[in-house]
C-alpha cells in the first residue's frame, strides 16, 4: 500500500482559510478525534490527565499510517484528504487543511505509535516542540495512538491563560458530546484521571442522544424526517412542554459535521411560535444531508460556520417539516363527558343557606374569603365594616415608617460626610437628602417605583434595586463568616449534562460559602438540599442551573472574584422579577433597604438603579 499523505502545493494551501491555533486541550481533542473518524475508526478511546494539561491520549483502530506518512503528517499543509482546490467543494471528510498535527506538535511533546493492517511492524515517532527527536520501528496494534504531553510547556504565556481544571474539562466534554452525537456508529470511551466518564456503545442516533444527555430525554423527543431533492433532514425535536429557559440542547449537523446556523435555528423557532412561552428554547437534534458541492465549509477557521447555496428554500423546508412533526405528534383527543342523568351541582352564590334546625350560621360569613387577610386591608388603608379595626394598626405602620426614615437618615449622614459617587457616576443623581423625599410610592408597569421629590420625580428600577440589596447582603455574610442556610423540605433533583456536572463540582466550595448544600446522586444527577437563607419561593434547581450557565458563558473569574460572581448570579435569580405587582409596604421596605446601602445608585455590574427626572424637564413637557 503506497503512502497517502502528500504536501499540498502553495496554489491550494493559499485558498484554505487560515487554521485556528490550538487554544486549549479541547482543541487538541477535536482535531485528533476528527482525524480518527476520517481514518475509519470504529473504537476511539480518550485518556486525560489533569483536564488535558498533563496528558491527552487518543487511541483509535483506524487504518493507521506508514513510516513515511507518520513523519510527513506533522508538516504544515500535508494531508491525504484533498489534492486540488476543487476538492474543497466536494469534501467528505472532517479535516482537509493538514494543519492540526503541525500546530499540536509546535506547543507540546508528542509521541505517536501507528501501524497499518498490511504491515508487520509499525512506527514510533517522538516530536518535541516541532523538533523530531526519534523515529523507529515498533510493535503496536493497527491504528494510531497519539500521546500529547505538557501542552503549552514552551509557551508559558498561553499556558497561564488556561482556566481551572473544571472549566477546561467542561470544554472538553462539550466538544466530545458534539463529536460522539453524530458518530453513533463509533464506540467512544472518555477517561479522566482514571475515572471513566463515558463508555458509549454503537447504536442508533436516539440511543446515542439518551446515552449522552440522560434517559429522561427519551420520552421528550419527536422524530423528524424530511426527504427532498434539495436536502434530507433526520433527527428529533423536543416536545413544546419540555422547552427550557436555559441550557436547551440544540445541535445541528450537516454531512456529519457540527455547525452553528442562526438562520436555520430561526426556522425551528418559527415552528414553535404560540406553542412555548417567550424566552424559552426547545431541544432539537438535527442532521442535514446535502450535496457537498452545495455548501462551503472553508469560510471560517473553526469550520462550524457553513454557507449553504440554497439557504432560503432549506429554511422553508425545515420550518414546514418541524411544524408538521409538532402537529402530527401533539394532537390531543377531545374528552366528551356524559352528563345525562348526572346530579345538578349548584354554583356558590355568595351566601350559605342552612336548613338544619340546630345550626345557626352568620349569613355574612364567606368561606372563600380569608378571615385574617390583614395585608390586603393594610395596603388599601381600610377595613371591613363588619369587623373591628386592628388595634395595632398605628404600631404596624410606625415600624414601616421608622425603617424607611432610618435608611433616609443614614443616606443623609453619608452625604454630609462627603461621600460622593465616582466620577463615572457623577452624571446621575446622588443620594437624596432627608427633606427631599415623600412617603408616597407608586408602581409603573410592574417595573418602576415612582416617588415625588422636591427636585423632581424619582424613578427606581425594582429588580435592579433588589439585586443590589441581595448582593450586598450575601457579600456581608461572606466577609463576616455569617453563612446561614435554609433546608429544603423536599430536596430538588437536578439532571445535568456531564459538562454541567463538572462545572458544578468545581463550584461546590464557593457555593457552600453562600449557603448552598448539594449532594451527588451518582452520574450527573444532584440534589439541592439547602439554599441561602431569605430566598423563600425561589426555584432552587433553576437558580443552580443559572449559576452553572453564567460560569460556563463567562468563564471562571479570577479566584478572588469567584464568590462575588456567584453572589451576583444568586441575587439576579432571587431578586423581585420585572412585572410583579408590589404592595405599598413592600415598596417601603425595598426603598428603605436600598437607601441604607453605601452605593444605592448602581448594581454591582454598573447598571443604573435610581434616576430623577428634574422638575424643569417635567415643566418643559407642558
Amino acid at each position: 500500500m503506497s503512502d497517502v499523505i502528500k504536501l499540498l502545493p502553495d496554489s491550494v494551501a493559499n485558498q484554505i482559510a487560515a487554521g485556528e491555533v490550538i487554544q486549549r486541550p479541547a482543541s487538541v481533542i477535536k482535531e485528533l478525534v476528527e482525524n480518527a473518524i476520517d481514518a475509519q475508526a470504529t473504537h476511539v478511546q480518550i485518556i486525560l490527565k489533569d483536564a488535558g494539561r498533563t496528558l491527552i491520549q487518543i487511541i483509535d483502530d483506524g487504518v493507521g499510517m506508514s513510516e513515511t506518512d507518520a513523519r510527513l503528517a506533522f508538516e504544515r499543509h500535508s494531508t491525504s484528504k484533498i489534492r486540488t482546490a476543487d476538492d474543497l467543494f466536494t469534501l467528505h471528510t472532517m479535516g482537509f487543511r493538514g494543519e492540526a498535527l503541525a500546530s499540536i506538535a509546535a506547543i507540546s511533546q508528542v509521541e505517536l505509535r501507528t501501524r497499518r493492517a498490511d504491515e508487520q511492524l509499525g512506527t514510533r515517532l517522538v516530536i518535541n516542540a516541532s523538533q523530531c527527536e526519534s523515529q523507529e520501528p515498533d510493535m503496536c496494534p493497527v491504528g494510531s495512538n497519539f500521546m500529547i504531553k505538557n501542552i503549552f510547556f514552551n509557551v508559558p504565556a498561553r499556558r497561564k491563560f488556561l482556566k481551572s481544571n473544571q472549566v477546561e474539562l467542561s470544554n472538553i466534554v462539550k466538544e466530545f458530546e458534539k463529536l460522539a452525537l453524530v458518530n453513533n456508529e463509533v464506540e467512544f470511551t472518555l477517561i479522566h484521571n482514571d475515572n471513566v466518564m463515558y463508555k458509549l456503545m454503537k447504536g442508533t442516533f436516539r440511543q446515542r442522544i439518551t446515552a449522552l444527555m440522560g434517559n429522561s430525554l427519551d420520552q421528550q423527543l419527536l422524530p423528524l424526517t424530511i426527504d427532498t431533492s434539495l436536502v434530507k433532514v433526520q433527527g428529533y425535536v423536543g416536545k413544546p412542554e419540555n422547552a427550557r429557559k436555559r441550557n436547551a440542547l440544540q445541535y445541528m449537523f450537516v454531512n456529519e459535521r457540527y455547525m452553528r446556523h442562526p438562520y436555520f435555528h430561526k426556522a425551528v423557532m418559527t415552528a414553535y411560535e404560540q406553542l412555548i412561552p417567550e424566552g424559552e428554547q426547545p431541544n432539537y437534534f438535527l442532521r442535514f444531508t446535502v450535496d457537498p458541492q452545495a455548501i462551503d465549509v472553508n469560510i471560517h477557521p473553526t469550520k462550524t460556520e457553513i454557507k449553504f447555496e440554497d439557504e432560503l428554500p432549506i429554511w422553508q423546508i425545515l420550518a414546514a417539516g418541524v411544524k408538521e412533526t409538532l402537529g402530527r405528534f401533539s394532537e390531543v383527543p377531545s374528552i366528551d363527558f356524559d352528563t345525562k342523568g348526572a346530579p345538578s351541582i349548584p354554583a356558590y352564590s355568595g351566601h350559605i343557606e342552612v336548613h338544619h334546625p340546630e345550626i345557626e350560621v352568620d349569613p355574612s360569613y364567606n368561606p372563600f374569603k380569608s378571615q385574617s387577610s390583614t395585608s390586603s386591608s393594610a395596603s388599601s388603608h381600610r377595613h371591613d365594616g363588619n369587623r373591628a379595626p386592628m388595634s395595632n394598626w398605628d404600631e404596624l405602620f410606625a415600624n414601616f415608617e421608622r425603617k424607611k426614615r432610618e435608611g433616609i437618615e443614614q443616606s443623609a449622614d453619608d452625604a454630609a460626610d462627603g461621600s460622593e459617587l465616582s466620577s463615572d457616576q457623577s452624571m446621575d443623581v446622588p443620594v437624596l437628602p432627608l427633606d427631599d423625599l415623600y412617603s408616597v410610592y407608586l408602581q409603573l408597569k410592574g417595573r418602576f417605583i415612582l416617588s415625588p421629590a422636591k427636585s423632581g420625580l424619582m424613578v427606581i428600577d425594582q429588580h435592579r434595586a433588589h439585586v443590589r440589596i441581595l448582593f450586598d447582603r450575601y457579600i456581608s455574610r461572606i466577609n463576616t463568616g455569617n453563612f446561614s442556610s435554609q433546608t429544603i423540605l423536599f430536596p430538588e433533583v437536578l439532571h445535568l449534562s456531564a459538562a454541567q456536572s463538572v462545572t458544578l463540582e468545581g463550584l461546590l466550595p464557593e457555593m457552600e460559602k453562600l449557603g448552598f448544600a448539594l449532594s451527588s446522586l451518582g452520574g450527573n444527577d444532584w440534589t439541592v438540599n439547602a439554599i441561602p437563607a431569605g430566598l423563600d419561593g425561589v426555584d432552587a434547581s433553576a437558580m443552580v442551573q443559572q449559576i452553572i450557565e453564567s460560569v460556563d458563558q463567562g468563564g471562571m473569574p479570577l479566584k478572588k472574584r469567584i464568590l462575588e460572581h456567584l453572589a451576583l448570579t444568586v441575587a439576579r435569580t432571587a431578586a423581585i422579577p420585572t412585572g410583579r405587582t408590589l404592595q405599598q409596604e413592600e415598596m417601603d421596605h425595598l426603598v428603605a433597604d436600598l437607601l441604607k446601602l453605601p452605593e444605592p445608585n448602581y448594581t454591582p455590574d454598573g447598571k443604573t438603579i435610581i434616576n430623577v427626572i428634574p422638575m424643569d424637564q417635567i415643566t418643559r413637557m407642558f
